[in-house]
């Protein structure tokens, strides 16, 4: 039986333009094509997870607009666990409008709406169903001090967290994180986290390394087409990148992090499931969207049966 993840996090509706270029100030641009899909970094890393046959416990918040009962049957009808979902009266739900390059690069805002109102005493009242989690999985798209009461309370349950500290928070303390089993940032996160640059390698390491300073056990920063890199105390790993053509980069980072959480609790083994996440991301920027471009498990196999014979 798949051992059970929850993800206390955001959920957003992602309003998606592709574009031939952005336009400029008090310019008009017809922009060849419009999409409506679900995202949010912490509904699209509970659907990755699920995908794969994770028990998925999603706590999230959506507004009483036309947007939350669609979030709310999107994670039903991903198998994930909506015990947990509340509805705010008189709230927006998130909304992110993302805008798409001809290169599949992409720019996004995020409005988080009725994300705001994850509060500290949501934890509390769904405490029996995290307490039978193994893993608590975070982004910084809800409060701060939701947050870090998530991170005490699996501290005292013995429940290992993954902290994906993204969106980048300027205010985002360090020191209130250090019980997070994992610190996933990109290196932009990586460089606001900390106050120092992250251009080179080096420079990413020693960064990571001033959060190991201060109590973080193990910081995984992605980056991107190059890969990810795994950083503890007395290693630093990278983990390969793996060569696809991009049509859509949106949700890459997330569907690393919803996969390596699957993978991290179904085997326990660090690393493996690292690398098996970053062919997963890979994977999934080969089609459009977001959430609709991650692979089941079945799809990920016969990705994974290419991956072996090159």
């Amino acid at each position: 039986m798949a051992r059970r993840i929850a993800v206390v996090g955001s959920n957003m509706t992602d309003l998606v333009t592709s574009i031939i270029r952005m336009p400029a100030p008090g310019e008009t641009l017809e922009a060849p094509e419009f999409s409506m899909g679900f995202g949010g970094k912490g509904a699209n890393q509970a659907v990755a997870a699920a995908r794969l046959g994770a028990d998925v416990l999603m706590l999230t918040k959506v507004g009483d607009d036309v947007f939350g009962q669609s979030t709310i049957n999107n994670l039903k009808e991903n198998g994930i666990d909506i015990s947990h979902v509340g509805t705010v009266a008189g709230t927006s739900s998130g909304v992110a409008p993302i805008f798409v390059d001809e290169t599949g690069e992409n720019s996004i805002l995020i409005i988080k709406g009725a994300n705001n109102d994850l509060k500290p005493a949501d934890i509390d009242a769904a405490a029996d169903d995290l307490k039978k989690c193994s893993l608590i999985l975070m982004q910084l798209e809800v409060p701060l001090e939701t947050v870090y009461y998530t991170l005490q309370f699996a501290e005292k349950h013995g429940i290992e967290t993954i902290l994906n500290p993204a969106p980048a928070a300027p205010d985002l303390d360090p020191a209130k994180v250090t019980t997070a089993t994992f610190v996933v940032p990109n290196e932009t996160e990586l460089a606001l986290l900390t106050g120092l640059p992250t251009g080179t390698d080096e420079e990413i390491e020693e960064a990571a390394h001033s959060l190991i300073f201060k109590g973080i056990r193990t910081v995984i920063v992605t980056l991107g087409s190059r890969g990810a890199r795994l950083i503890t105390k007395d290693q630093s790993t990278l983990i390969e990148p793996v060569k696809v053509k991009p049509k859509d980069t949106t949700g890459a980072g997330d569907a690393f992090i919803g996969s390596f959480a699957q993978f991290y609790v179904e085997t326990g083994k660090l690393e493996a499931s690292l690398k098996k996440a970053a062919i997963y991301a890979a994977d999934s920027i080969t089609r459009p969207g977001t959430q609709k471009s991650y692979a089941t498990a079945e799809v990920f196999e016969q990705f994974l049966a290419t991956q072996s014979n090159r």
